[in-house]
């Protein structure tokens, strides 16, 4: 059967009908790291972790099943992207809950200083007021509003009396027989003690009544 042109331009025409495949997937396979398209603005340098792995998962789209084109390698490259959107997505999530982690830690610790360096005070405030000197007027007043805003931070006093010795909050100065004890008890306060929460920022100093 005749057919025109020569043996080059045919062969020419069958190498120009061969399917190119390009690898399109915006996550490398072998490191994990996402791609930027060519010509593409690189991501931005500027600004924490978390906003640059929120950026780079923003990017990163799973094609629909219709949109894939069939056959077994097609579908192999879609599993895999899937994983490896999986996996980024994974490792974003842990490291945006570590993050915030160390955030209320080091708010946390940052908060129990102001309150340690404000033990002395403290300390000042409530020999005034067992000396009478802070019975009215604005000093008594002052003290009052310290006390109240040191209260919202989770500042709590310890220096209750009549309460069973406790080594992880009191700390025993004098211990004298008592009558009438089963077991250790706190007789009197010298100094306050205080606590944040679970923390105990300062034990308090006590005289103790064990049984006689």
């Amino acid at each position: 059967m005749p057919h025109h042109g020569n043996d080059a331009e045919h062969s020419e025409g069958n190498e120009q009908r061969k399917p190119v495949i390009r690898d399109n997937r915006k996550v490398d396979p072998e490191t994990g790291a996402a791609r930027h398209a060519e010509g593409a603005a690189a991501a931005p340098t500027d600004g924490d972790a978390l906003s640059q792995a929120e950026e780079i998962l923003n990017g990163v789209e799973v094609p629909a099943e219709e949109s894939v084109a069939p056959g077994a390698a097609a579908e192999a490259e879609a599993a895999e992207l899937r994983n490896d959107l999986l996996r980024l997505q994974a490792e974003y999530v842990n490291y945006r809950k570590r993050v915030e982690r160390d955030r209320a830690v080091a708010g946390e610790m940052a908060v129990i200083g102001v309150l340690n360096s404000l033990l002395p005070v403290l300390d000042d405030v409530d020999a005034a007021r067992q000396h009478g000197d802070l019975e009215d007027g604005p000093f008594a007043a002052i003290a009052a509003k310290l006390e109240n805003a040191l209260k919202t931070y989770g500042l709590e006093r310890i220096a209750e009396t009549g309460v069973e010795f406790d080594p992880t909050i009191h700390e025993a100065l004098i211990q004298q027989p008592g009558e009438d004890i089963e077991v250790d008890t706190v007789s009197q306060v010298l100094r306050s003690g205080y606590r944040s929460g679970e923390r105990v920022l300062r034990a308090a100093q006590v005289i103790v009544a064990v049984p006689a």
